[in-house]
């Protein structure tokens, strides 16, 4: 299931802090996604440590952030 979340209207940081909010309630196989005014650069470094993947498209003025949690590395993996 996508979960909207529309932080386009809002003023540094409250979408980072918005986001970042919202996936702590993000339920396993849900998506967030993220309505947004700019490319939220600074967003990707954390997402990545937290192990999300993202895909974002559009551009200026209007960009849609797609978050997911990934897979985990080497699942299913044999030794």
């Amino acid at each position: 299931m996508d979960v909207p979340l529309d932080v386009s209207a809002l003023e540094p940081p409250e979408p980072m802090r918005q986001i970042l909010e919202a996936l702590f309630d993000l339920a396993d196989g849900d998506r967030l996604c993220v309505q947004h005014r700019r490319e939220p650069f600074p967003l990707y470094d954390i997402l990545q440590r937290m192990g999300y993947a993202w895909e974002t498209s559009g551009s200026e003025g209007r960009f849609e952030i797609l978050i997911w949690r990934a897979a985990p590395t080497g699942a299913g993996d044999a030794d």
